[in-house]
């Protein structure tokens, strides 16, 4: 029961700060500025986001969304105190599964959570969304930031991200038209990505290692922080020269659950395992935890972040205008007729 001379409480007191919100939002419209597009009607801070349809560019649009997060790769962020990354995994999650539908993303909004707003920590995550944006060609054009006292342990936060793009209707890819005797290709990632970081923290902890340990040219932190690769303007590129039959993101359940997302039925995608280059930072975990094979391709990408299914008659040019565009580049192998999902041979 109160008393009467208690003093009045406030939401602050309560621990929502409201003039913290309303700094923050001032501190990022520069960042969000830098992603506006031609087609974004207003600025932040209204309660939507505007932005007209290029009805101009196509003839038959369909809209593609995606929403993701980046899972407990924000452990790694809150250890090592490095929050201006971690908004590119963010925005590359959503931006890369609306690609693989040979979508163009338009348009990005992030939900920020935490017990305690810091508008440094926040404004660090917002500087990598917004250069997540800026990579993918997307606009930022809104987004939620709550607080939300008792709800998060001190200094931690929550990510939440959603992307709409648009293809024209008939050139949508999903797969459909892969035939036996397609090619694959593979898209180098740059690292874990924002996948299987449950499995590689246990490996970590297990192995009683600093984030300072040598792992290749760089450091086990730095390696386990690496931000996602963002994919969409190789692709798109791509797509105004060859045409792609499929195309899939390598996240959680690795090559061999997301491969057969796209494949119809009675094919199968049949793989070289030595037909890539594993980045060091697999090889490690996979020593340190005695992850078994089947383990490590079903829970990490293992250095393989986009799957491209095409025509033989396609693959060199393919190859060649992804590597004009700064992409390292595998021909892993090819679609057979069966029903094994992918078979790694």
């Amino acid at each position: 029961m109160s008393h009467p001379n208690d003093p009045p409480l406030t939401y602050r007191d309560a621990g929502v700060d409201i003039d913290a919100g309303e700094s923050l939002v001032e501190r990022i419209k520069p960042l969000v500025q830098r992603t506006r597009r031609p087609e974004c009607l207003g600025g932040i801070g209204g309660f939507g986001g505007l932005f007209e349809l290029p009805v101009d560019r196509y003839r038959r649009p369909v809209l593609v969304s995606g929403t993701d997060g980046v899972g407990t790769k924000l452990k790694l962020a809150f250890a090592l105190d490095r929050h201006d990354t971690i908004g590119i995994d963010l925005v590359a999650m959503c931006v890369n599964d609306v690609l693989v539908l040979g979508a163009e993303p338009l348009y990005f909004l992030d939900y920020f959570a935490t017990a305690h707003l810091s508008p440094k920590h926040a404004e660090s995550v917002i500087t990598g969304i917004a250069a997540g944006c800026e990579a993918a060609g997307a606009a930022l054009i809104g987004g939620e930031t709550a607080e939300m006292p008792g709800m998060y342990p001190p200094g931690e936060y929550d990510l939440a991200g959603f992307c709409v793009g648009v293809v024209e209707k008939d050139q949508i890819i999903d797969g459909s038209k892969i035939r036996a005797g397609d090619q694959v290709l593979g898209l180098a990632s740059s690292g874990l990505h924002s996948n299987g970081y449950s499995l590689a923290r246990a490996v970590v902890d297990r192995s009683g290692a600093s984030m300072d340990h040598p792992i290749g040219n760089t450091t086990l932190g730095e390696a386990l922080l690496a931000p996602t690769r963002i994919y969409v303007r190789s692709i798109l590129t791509l797509l105004e020269t060859v045409p792609i039959h499929g195309i899939a993101h390598i996240t959680g359940g690795g090559l061999p659950d997301n491969i057969p997302r796209i494949l119809p039925a009675e094919h199968e995608c049949r793989i070289d395992p030595t037909g890539w280059s594993r980045p060091e930072i697999f090889n490690w975990l996979q020593s340190e935890g005695a992850i078994d094979n089947t383990e490590m391709q079903r829970t990490f990408n293992c250095g393989i972040g986009l799957i491209l299914v095409l025509s033989p008659e396609h693959a060199t040019r393919a190859q060649e205008t992804l590597k004009a565009s700064g992409e390292t580049v595998y021909l892993l192998g090819e679609i057979q007729e069966g029903n094994q999902g992918v078979v790694f041979d």
